[in-house]
């Protein structure tokens, strides 16, 4: 029997993301730990919160939900304890990784439009701060969803495996906590980031207008080196809110057609179109969370720098071992 093709795009697309997605993050957060690639405190704080979680959700979901849990059916992956961790922990750290994007767009928004509140927000106090806030949120609003599974079967009193409990889909209340969880991770953080923005792209062309306009009546050179700094500066904003609103765009729109038209589409049905819209979304919705450490290498400079001496430190360090032992034949 030929498996259907989003299966078996499926099969080769999440063991070369979490190739590529692990170590990624794992090296961006290494490099930012090191503190020398040129970026505010502030900055810093988000970005290393960002990598942390984009780690999480590649270890969990991809790993150990998409990959060994579905390849290894029979592990202890499934036993019923760890698959319900598994996908409480899976979904609770995609809605933290999309708020701490959020609140990353929101501090630069802070930073360019509301020059007299930046000095009082725009700190690593109010960064630390915040970041730890909605770790802790996100953590608790997701508790309900631990207790939305019970056992697939029981086998010599093993629970195996996690399926939906039928309360989910009987009372109002579970039907409410999924619209709002839902809403929360998907619709809400994508809706802030293109107001943030969008008002943060009107505020730099009103800014922008209004200085090249004092510029040309004072005559002086077009060059203006603090619009070439302002421009860098939202550079890092734009490419790293752009990529997610661009990665969760088909996500979101099967969310609302499947959400807002009711529509239901068997699981077995791989041919379905709301099937494959759904599954697509997810791919791409993985694909945000290690997309950030090449954003990082495209836009910032110093941290290309950085990133090369760490994929050089083992051959640097291999050379060194070597040197070190000729010397010290040499000596003998």
């Amino acid at each position: 029997m030929v498996r259907a093709a989003i299966l078996q795009i499926k099969d080769i697309y999440y063991p070369l993301l979490a190739t590529f997605g692990v170590p990624a993050n794992i090296m961006t957060i290494v490099i930012l730990s090191r503190g020398n690639c040129g970026l505010s405190k502030c900055i810093s704080v988000y970005m290393m919160a960002m990598a942390v979680a984009d780690l999480l959700v590649m270890v969990i979901s991809v790993l150990l939900c998409h990959i060994f849990g579905y390849q290894f059916p029979k592990s202890f992956l499934s036993y019923t304890a760890v698959c319900k961790f598994i996908l409480y922990s899976g979904y609770v750290n995609l809605d933290m990784s999309a708020w701490f994007t959020v609140s990353f767009t929101f501090d630069r928004f802070v930073s360019i439009c509301c020059p007299n509140f930046k000095e009082k927000y725009c700190t690593k106090k109010t960064a630390t701060t915040l970041i730890v806030t909605v770790f802790a949120l996100t953590y608790l609003k997701g508790v309900p969803m631990f207790f939305s599974y019970e056992a697939e079967r029981i086998i010599d009193n093993v629970h195996w495996g996690c399926r939906t409990t039928q309360a989910v889909y009987t009372l109002p209340a579970w039907s409410v906590y999924s619209w709002m969880q839902s809403s929360s991770v998907v619709l809400l953080p994508f809706a802030l980031m293109m107001l943030f923005n969008s008002l943060t792209v009107r505020r730099i062309l009103l800014a922008n207008r209004v200085r090249r306009s004092l510029r040309s009546s004072g005559n002086e050179s077009q060059n203006d080196p603090e619009v070439k700094s302002r421009r860098q500066s939202i550079l890092l904003l734009f490419t790293i809110s752009g990529s997610y609103i661009i990665l969760w765009l088909t996500a979101v729109g099967s969310f609302a057609a499947t959400r807002m038209s009711s529509s239901v589409f068997n699981q077995g049905d791989y041919s379905n179109p709301g099937y494959i819209a759904t599954e697509t979304g997810c791919l791409l919705m993985y694909l945000s969370s290690c997309s950030n450490t090449c954003i990082y290498a495209a836009t910032q400079r110093k941290f290309r720098g950085e990133l090369k001496n760490v994929l050089k430190f083992p051959w640097t360090y291999f050379s060194k071992l070597v040197n070190d032992k000729k010397e010290l034949k040499t000596n003998q």
